[in-house]
């Protein structure tokens, strides 16, 4: 059975990204995943928080972002 045609959110775009409730788009910062031993602790933690997009992104991510709260 087909699914009805329609707008629909990418979920590739959902799971990497996050809009907060004053519109901003968080991301996570690269360079987490290994070789983490070679990395001084103070990296390793701002590596854990979230960053702001680059405005100049913004719009794309918020348009696959249909159904969010667009702020």
């Amino acid at each position: 059975m087909r699914r009805p045609k329609g707008v629909r959110t990418k979920k590739s775009v959902a799971k990497r990204f996050k809009i907060t409730a004053t519109g901003k788009v968080l991301r996570h910062k690269a360079g987490r995943r290994h070789l983490l031993q070679s990395k001084k602790p103070k990296r390793r933690r701002s590596l854990g928080k979230a960053a702001v997009v680059d405005p100049t992104d913004v719009y794309r991510i918020k348009q696959s972002l249909l159904f969010a709260h667009r702020g």
